[in-house]
């Protein structure tokens, strides 16, 4: 069986016929945009308020933000990378490669943001991330100083924590799911 047979391997994928009308709708606008159903649609959908909510609040963060969308990528990629997250990594990682217009950069970052051909600014806003998702009662004054000194404001270290925090509960449902990247993501913006 491929990594692509089912959406998510330990709990049964709903029914498009059977699903909300207001969830067809959202997944026919993602089909239509990306050329296949990513798979994180058709599991969410196990349970449709969680659906409604966690794509809310996914929308929020990468239309709301003072951060580009490569940076938002960057971050989920390497929050994806240390928690071993196979959907996350590979699916954002398609979208890093897409947004930063770079073949290599989203296997760099997943492995190991700090020998990634990124500059300063970018690895510490990663030094954050990583240390966020890894140690969270150690992050003090220091961290977001650092932050200030590379350019962000407050706002934009505001976004920098609600990505890494809301992709650290993406992750943790796409091991539980057992959720597995579509095979087109793997070609992304190679």
């Amino acid at each position: 069986m491929s990594d692509t047979d089912d959406p998510m391997r330990r709990f049964d994928v709903p029914d498009y016929d059977e699903l909300p009308a207001d969830l067809r709708e959202r997944i026919d606008e993602e089909t239509d945009r990306a050329g296949f159903t990513p798979n994180v649609f058709s599991a969410m959908a196990y349970r449709p308020s969680h659906f409604r909510a966690f794509f809310a609040y996914h929308d929020a963060l990468v239309e709301d933000t003072e951060l580009a969308r490569e940076e938002v990528e960057l971050l989920v990629v390497a929050v994806s990378g240390v928690n071993d997250c196979l959907y996350c990594v590979v699916a954002h990682g398609a979208l890093l490669r897409i947004y930063a217009d770079d073949p290599r950069l989203a296997e760099q970052v997943a492995t190991n943001h700090r020998t990634a051909d990124i500059g300063e600014t970018h690895r510490a806003m990663l030094d954050f991330a990583v240390k966020l998702t890894e140690r969270p009662a150690e992050v003090d004054d220091a961290d977001v100083e650092r932050l200030e000194n590379h350019g962000f404001s407050r706002r934009a270290i505001w976004d920098i924590g609600s990505v890494v925090a809301f992709f650290n509960l993406s992750n943790r449902l796409a091991q539980l799911a057992d959720m597995r990247p579509n095979e087109a993501f793997y070609e992304l913006g190679r």
